[in-house]
């Protein structure tokens, strides 16, 4: 009776959990759903320089479903990695999409409880090796992963990246065809000036370069979600800008000459594609481009965030400029 005496006290006297709660984890078992997905009035000829290929709307039960900030592409499998340190890879083909795995970081910043620790933004990933590249936020650090996409194999804070904030950190990664690495960072609501970037010469986590810094100007309103390399090297940069209410975004897509990406430029560029109603009106923030059979094709992804009324959108375009 004594030790029983003695838990009761323990349990009563001592606080219960007051911290923040564990991040939501998608389970290894989630069953993902691909529906179909066309405008009213059916699809457009083409959208600027886009020509529409088709879009899936993605769901599951599974509350932890979502968040989807990155997209990269290797072989016939699309891989997304949500803002919480997940990734989720699926095969596609044609209409037909299956999912192949759910992977979760066992290795970043912090120890991976909250959404602080693994705030995934940006990825990068060689279609060769398999290593994989992201940019966390919050931290405003960029680590490097092996295919395996769970082991860390290196890391970097750099310096100047200290002062883009909490919220509003490296969410564009890059790797140029010259092997060089552009970051972006996104900037706040209302931002007016030219947000900071840094173009390494390499791979920035074995490199020891702190980068160079120089500026890109996104269209007035937006902010860069993300960006994506073309074949011949000029850069494709995904802006997105929200309203509310109701809660919509509109996503532009914007062309920067690979000749103008260098040290101390401020990159901008035209508009070549209008991407809101396509995109469901939805929040884009992950591009991917890959070559099919000589087509040079862009995929993009949309963050519900972590809102299940709301869909995930993948959409993919063939390129036209």
């Amino acid at each position: 009776m004594r030790w029983f005496l003695s838990l009761l006290a323990v349990l009563l006297l001592v606080p219960g959990w007051t911290g923040e709660a564990r991040l939501p984890v998608l389970s290894p078992d989630a069953t993902v759903r691909a529906r179909w997905l066309a405008p009213a009035g059916g699809w457009p000829r083409r959208i600027g320089l886009l020509q529409p290929v088709g879009a899936l709307a993605l769901s599951s039960d599974d509350h932890a479903f979502g968040g989807y900030s990155a997209l990269a592409l290797r072989g016939d499998e699309a891989v997304l990695l949500s803002d919480g340190g997940q990734f989720l890879r699926l095969s596609i083909a044609g209409r037909h999409l299956r999912k192949r795995a759910i992977v979760t970081l066992r290795e970043g910043p912090g120890t991976g409880w909250m959404k602080e620790d693994r705030d995934s933004e940006s990825l990068v990933l060689d279609r060769t090796t398999g290593f994989v590249w992201i940019g966390y936020e919050r931290v405003n650090a960029i680590w490097r992963y092996a295919p395996d996409l769970q082991h860390a194999l290196g890391a970097v804070a750099p310096r100047p990246m200290r002062y883009w904030g909490a919220n509003t950190g490296p969410e564009s990664l890059v790797r140029l065809n010259d092997g060089r690495f552009l970051v972006i960072q996104e900037g706040w609501r209302g931002m007016i000036e030219p947000r900071n970037a840094l173009l390494f010469d390499g791979d920035p986590t074995v490199s020891g370069d702190y980068g160079r810094p120089l500026h890109y100007r996104p269209p007035e309103g937006f902010a860069p979600s993300d960006a994506a390399v073309l074949p011949n090297g000029d850069v494709l940069v995904l802006n997105r800008r929200w309203h509310f209410p109701p809660l919509r975004f509109d996503s532009v897509l914007v062309r920067i000459a690979r000749d103008s990406i260098r040290p101390g430029a401020l990159l901008a560029g035209p508009i070549v594609a209008d991407l809101s109603p396509i995109m469901e009106r939805e929040n884009a923030e992950g591009i991917a481009v890959t070559v099919e059979r000589g087509a040079t094709m862009i995929w993009v992804v949309t963050d519900n965030d972590m809102s299940r009324w709301r869909p995930t959108v993948l959409a993919k375009f063939r390129w036209l400029g």
